[in-house]
């Protein structure tokens, strides 16, 4: 069971902290999303984001509290090397495009072998196609984005930053997928432990396991606004 909660508190104490990198080309309202989740805020004269940026959020996911810290990367070609750096250390990650522009879909391959390239491998991805307001405008058929997300292994929705459409159930997809993977992880090594083996999990070092990547397709998850 998750629970948004409130937008932090900083006498909280925290179990997890979980880096979200947020990525796509520029334009595609990944500020947005960001601003919709950490404070419910939209901004209608938002600029572009220079180099990289980031919030947080403190939720609670099955009585324990974690919180999300998500990092807003540029999607300007000229800081792709700064923002590659910022993809160490993610164990989420969000592909937006924008459903109006068919372009920014096109380039979410590109996006996602980057992301493949610098991150854990078993990095929890779910894919966004925001702007689901604009209906009438319509670049990208969802089946299309759905198909992809199915052959990559990713989640899939569609959200509007505008109307918080799905903002918050895409975050909380990502992170209770990783929540539950450490978890898993974290009782595995409670059982070696108990069997004499030596635990991995030695200074909560938060790492996905590789077999967890029993997430492809999650068609129950592809779901338009």
């Amino acid at each position: 069971m998750a629970s948004g909660g409130g937008y932090g508190d900083p006498s909280q104490k925290i179990d997890y902290v979980f880096k979200v990198v947020l990525i796509g080309d520029s334009a595609v309202g990944k500020s947005q999303i960001l601003a919709r989740f950490s404070r419910n805020e939209f901004s209608l004269d938002s600029k572009a984001t220079i180099g990289v940026e980031f919030q947080t959020r403190t939720l609670v996911i099955e009585h324990k509290s974690v919180k999300a810290q998500i990092w807003d990367t540029a999607g300007q070609e000229r800081y792709r090397a700064v923002t590659s750096a910022y993809y160490r250390g993610a164990v989420g990650a969000m592909l937006v495009y924008d459903i109006t522009k068919r372009q920014t879909f096109d380039h979410i391959p590109r996006w996602l072998e980057e992301l493949r390239g610098h991150a854990d491998k078993n990095i929890v991805i779910i894919l966004l196609g925001n702007k689901s307001d604009l209906e009438n405008q319509r670049e990208v058929p969802t089946e299309d984005a759905k198909e992809f997300a199915q052959k990559e292994g990713l989640f899939f929705l569609e959200t509007s930053a505008l109307e918080a459409t799905n903002v918050e159930t895409a975050f909380m997809t990502v992170l209770t997928e990783i929540f539950n993977i450490v978890n898993k992880k974290n009782l595995v090594a409670d059982e070696n432990q108990g069997n004499g083996n030596p635990t991995s999990l030695a200074g909560k070092k938060i790492v996905i396991p590789g077999p967890a990547q029993e997430i492809p397709a999650k068609s129950n998850m592809c779901c338009r606004s």
